[in-house]
């Protein structure tokens, strides 16, 4: 009876120390940094597709010219860059939308901060 009463009160101080430590709901600076970092991965994540975008267009250019030519087996190359370009792309675009998410989630955030929920 004893040991168990004297382990209920450890854990009890130690998850009180622990919520002691846990940083405040309302921390606005920290939800405006994390939203500027969130931006911040938007803008570079939608250059990055945009550059996706400009090679696929400029392989596709290239393998047409190829198979125009008889060049099958550069044609095939520039086949296998395209397919890694779009892997890329697809990735990319997630990437972007999972930060478009953070964003969001941010801004619902500040809000609820400057209301004081």
């Amino acid at each position: 009876m004893r040991r168990s009463l004297l382990t209920l009160t450890f854990v009890s101080l130690a998850s009180m120390f622990t919520l002691a430590q846990a940083p405040a709901a309302g921390d606005v600076p920290a939800d405006r940094r994390d939203l500027r970092q969130d931006r911040r991965d938007v803008r570079k994540d939608q250059r990055d597709i945009n550059h996706d975008k400009r090679d696929i267009n400029r392989d596709r250019v290239k393998r047409n010219r190829d198979v125009k030519n008889g060049n099958y087996a550069a044609a095939k190359a520039e086949q296998r860059d395209i397919n890694h370009d779009k892997r890329d792309l697809h990735h990319d675009r997630a990437d972007r939308n999972r930060d478009r998410k953070g964003v969001r989630h941010d801004k619902r955030d500040l809000r609820q901060d400057r209301k004081g929920h």
